[in-house]
């Protein structure tokens, strides 16, 4: 039998494929949550920017929503802010620099066949795989 937590992936899965498959198909463009965020602030997605807000404000909300009615799952996130705000900067960076993130080339990328988002795929896995083996195991921030 599967754990819980693979089901919860499993079903987690399924909702951001459809999502991403509904907004490609309702907008004909694709759900990049750093595409959607950087329009914003670089005021290049102004003209669809209640669309960008309300988008965004479905991707807080919702998961907020769901640990309300269904409690909040064990993370096992750090307590360390600094090692958070250095996270975050390096996803950001790495985002602007693959000009797409895990939604735009991992979920909407592949399921297209497109080149460009299996191999962006690849290589963020691999650079978060070197990310957890540096500072897990050779700097233990994390």
């Amino acid at each position: 039998m599967l754990q819980p937590e693979w089901i919860m992936g499993l079903v987690g899965g399924l909702i951001i494929g459809a999502a991403g498959a509904l907004y490609l198909l309702g907008n004909g463009r694709i759900m990049g949550a750093s595409g959607i965020l950087g329009g914003l602030v670089d005021g290049s997605g102004m003209a669809s920017a209640s669309e960008r807000l309300a988008f965004l404000a479905g991707l807080v909300a919702l998961p907020a929503v769901a640990a309300l009615i269904w409690g909040a799952p064990d993370t096992h996130l750090t307590g360390d802010w600094i090692v958070l705000i250095a996270a975050g900067l390096l996803v950001g960076i790495g985002t602007r620099l693959a000009n797409g993130c895990t939604s735009g080339h991992g979920v909407c990328g592949i399921s297209r066949f497109s080149m460009r988002g299996i191999v962006a795929t690849v290589f963020y896995i691999l650079a978060g795989g070197l990310s957890v083996m540096l500072f897990k195991h050779v700097l233990g921030v994390i």
